[in-house]
């Protein structure tokens, strides 16, 4: 069983912000993860409109996002071998112009196999920026008490992300022009993924410099190789389905009831429940360990998840969607949590960006399926896909939860959100 302890007291996010070079790549980092917040809803946006259907934008969607799923953690693996800047200086070139192509693409009336093959480089270019940051965070604090509060920081600027990002991807599409979301999040990659790659005194340590440097003196292992990784990849593969089906299933819902704007007020009230719930994890010093919160957490998002498909009014959905906002923060942050204590210092950009690849793919199968549901049943039958998503999640994490604990014993890592978990075996 897991243990507990007499929490310590956590530094705060002042300090943490006080950290030497800490700005120089926060600012521009925030830039450039933008496109996960705001690639899929503005694919959505801009091919429905050019389309007709949410079954075809689903489609298109959904190939940026399987493409990412499968090239971010190779992504990740060579930034641990050849430097974050080698991978990011090309990434953003190629992923800023494929989504030029893709919304010329679509503004001409192209079929939908053209938008398909555009919409795949675009999602394999995709900045793997969000795990970058918390690689150098590692960097710098690994094995202080400021890492905790590191991860704690990370996951409210995750949740923040997709508050602005999705919100600011419908206003700009619907106030401006259809292609207006996607040619924000092509410059917003472009810009800030340049300036994050040009802050080289900040980048952690990469190659045989890596490798010799881990605590334990362990070969470079693939993070997939690790059993815990893949149970918490399947885990992130149901917070996706939650972040695809609300997207597509909230936009169908808007235009419903005649209202298109209603869309990124609701979503933007389910991505405010997240962010708030990751600011309050950050500031409570747990007692419980990492693998109960997440798996308590989890039950939550489930139940909350499975009520979407009921409700049919904005006042009620927006609600629904403030839980289900809360209740994903939790998971997140302590899944996030855990893979530190999983996976050897040689691969942990890998590990974060399996993790984020997982959201992306359960986020494109998402989009996918939601999309066709609402196109022949109507809006509510979206909210079935993340309900159907947190189920077999959960069911999976129950029964594997066992490789969620480091696999040495009696050993203490700073890893929790505002204390010092002690890792123990069942």
């Amino acid at each position: 069983m897991e243990s507990t302890v007499v929490p310590e007291k956590r530094p705060g996010y002042g300090r943490l912000l006080r950290t030497p070079g800490a700005l120089s790549f926060l600012l521009p980092g925030f830039a450039a993860r933008q496109p996960f917040a705001m690639l899929t809803i503005g694919i959505v946006l801009l091919v429905q409109h050019t389309t007709g259907s949410y079954g075809s934008a689903g489609i298109v969607a959904a190939a940026t996002g399987v493409s990412m799923a499968l090239f971010a953690p190779q992504s990740g693996k060579l930034a641990d071998r050849f430097g974050q800047r080698a991978v990011l200086v090309p990434g953003v070139l190629i992923h800023t112009a494929s989504v030029s192509l893709l919304v010329a693409l679509a503004l001409s009336g192209a079929p939908l196999w053209a938008l398909f093959l555009a919409a795949v480089p675009a999602g394999a270019s995709v900045p793997q920026v969000g795990p970058m940051v918390r690689a150098r965070w590692a960097a710098k604090l690994d094995g202080t008490p400021l890492m905790s509060t590191a991860a704690a920081f990370e996951s409210v600027t995750d949740e923040f992300t997709f508050v602005v990002g999705p919100v600011l991807a419908t206003a700009l599409c619907t106030g401006i022009h259809p292609a207006a979301g996607l040619i924000t999040e092509a410059t917003l990659t472009l810009i800030g993924g340049l300036f994050f790659a040009a802050q080289r005194s900040t980048q952690p340590a990469f190659g045989r410099t890596a490798a010799a440097a881990d605590q334990n003196g362990e070969p470079h292992r693939s993070a997939l190789s690790i059993p815990g990784v893949r149970v918490l990849a399947i885990a992130f593969l149901g917070i996706g389905s939650v972040f695809g089906g609300m997207q597509v299933s909230l936009t169908a819902f808007s235009q419903e009831i005649g209202n298109p704007g209603a869309n990124g007020l609701l979503y933007g009230i389910f991505a405010a429940g997240n962010m708030l719930a990751g600011i309050a994890m950050g500031a409570i010093a747990w007692k419980m360990g990492p693998r109960r919160r997440l798996i308590f957490g989890y039950i939550g998002l489930t139940i909350a998840a499975s009520l979407l498909w009921t409700t049919h009014s904005v006042l009620l959905l927006g609600a629904l969607g403030l839980v289900v906002g809360l209740c994903i923060a939790p998971a997140l942050i302590t899944g996030y949590t855990i893979v530190e204590t999983l996976v050897p210092r040689s691969s942990r950009t890998e590990a974060f960006t399996c993790l984020t690849a997982a959201v992306a793919l359960g986020q494109a199968a998402a989009v996918m399926v939601a999309g066709r549901l609402a196109d022949a049943h109507g809006a509510s039958t979206g909210f079935l896909v993340p309900m159907a998503g947190t189920v077999l999640a959960l069911v999976t994490l129950l029964a594997l939860r066992s490789r969620l604990l480091p696999p040495t014993t009696g050993r203490v890592a700073a890893r929790g959100i505002g204390h010092r978990v002690p890792v123990a075996v069942d």
